[in-house]
């Protein structure tokens, strides 16, 4: 057994969903880009009985029991988890499913289990109901496109994994006093949620399989910034019942306005926000962009320069 096991998992935007409530169309599928910071890293380390600790520690008790009940494991393995350092919750960053994945991928090296990333399937760790951008970006990084699944399916297919440029940067821009819907509040959300229109479902895929991921593969900035405002926007619209427009907020609606006022062109919002993501060419024009910001607004935004992640999640194994 090893001495050790450290997971490292990067953290995950969400650009929209292609389609939910229509009658034939397939739900959900969707395009994101999994990013370097904030990041979530765990260890694992062998102990006389089972233990947690550290932020999200309940969290990850939880995801620990559904992987053993899913490997139809009795009791709780002997090991010590503590969470090092985790990015804040419910703030449209994907941090259940990462933590999910990295508590099964850790638990599956310490205790030799054939599968080494994914221990347990994400539905039975209560993951990938809607979105499987996570779950992809979880095992390979960069920018993931993935398809509807059939009614009977429970996986999601991977249409495209691209590399992002690795000079790109994401400028993360969240209101502190603000939270994304998650659990029942967002069950309840989509119940209330009319059909997205079919034209938007078609628009949504051409931008993604035609501007968006071709310009990924040129690194044509230009072309992906105004594709990725166009998909975010046209994504966020489907979601007007709930947020009463294409963002969460007017307090958001009114930041994008301003990043893009500043000659940003890719701007949007991750899943329910309030995290918005600002695409930026290099790391002058990223912490330039978050001088201006923090200028105009003081101190009522959280303001963070992330680098794209097109590995994934890390898994080392220390000793033995």
């Amino acid at each position: 057994m090893p001495a050790a096991v450290r997971v490292t998992a990067p953290s995950r935007l969400h650009f929209g969903m292609l389609s939910f409530g229509q009658a034939d169309v397939p739900p959900f599928g969707g395009l994101g880009a999994m990013i370097d910071a904030p990041r979530l890293r765990l260890s694992f380390t062998p102990a006389d009985a089972f233990e947690v600790r550290g932020p999200l520690a309940e969290r990850a008790a939880d995801f620990v029991r559904r992987a053993c009940q899913h490997r139809e494991m009795v009791n709780d393995p002997a090991c010590l988890i503590e969470v090092l350092e985790a990015p804040p919750e419910h703030c449209g960053l994907g941090v259940g499913t990462q933590l999910a994945l990295a508590v099964s991928a850790g638990l599956a090296a310490l205790f030799g289990w054939p599968e080494l990333k994914t221990a347990a399937p994400p539905a039975a760790l209560g993951r990938g109901e809607r979105s499987w951008v996570g779950i992809y970006g979880f095992e390979h990084g960069g920018l993931i496109f993935e398809s509807r699944r059939q009614a009977d399916e429970e996986v999601s297919s991977l249409l495209h994994q691209t590399p992002l440029p690795a000079e790109w940067r994401f400028v993360l821009v969240r209101p502190r006093d603000e939270q994304g819907l998650f659990g029942p509040g967002e069950k309840q959300a989509f119940a209330r949620l009319p059909p997205v229109p079919i034209e938007t479902t078609h628009k949504l895929r051409a931008l993604a399989e035609e501007q968006i991921v071709p310009a990924a593969h040129r690194g044509d900035f230009e072309t992906f910034s105004s594709a990725l405002f166009d998909y975010g926007h046209a994504a966020g619209t489907c979601f007007w019942a709930v947020q009463g427009g294409a963002f969460a907020s007017q307090r958001l609606a009114s930041l994008v306005e301003t990043i893009r006022s500043l000659g940003v062109r890719g701007v949007g919002q991750s899943s329910w926000g309030p995290t918005l993501y600002a695409l930026v060419a290099d790391q002058q024009a990223a912490e330039k962009l978050v001088e201006l910001l923090s200028a105009s607004n003081g101190d009522d935004l959280n303001l963070l320069i992330a680098p794209p992640n097109n590995t994934g999640a890390t898994i080392e194994v220390v000793g033995s």
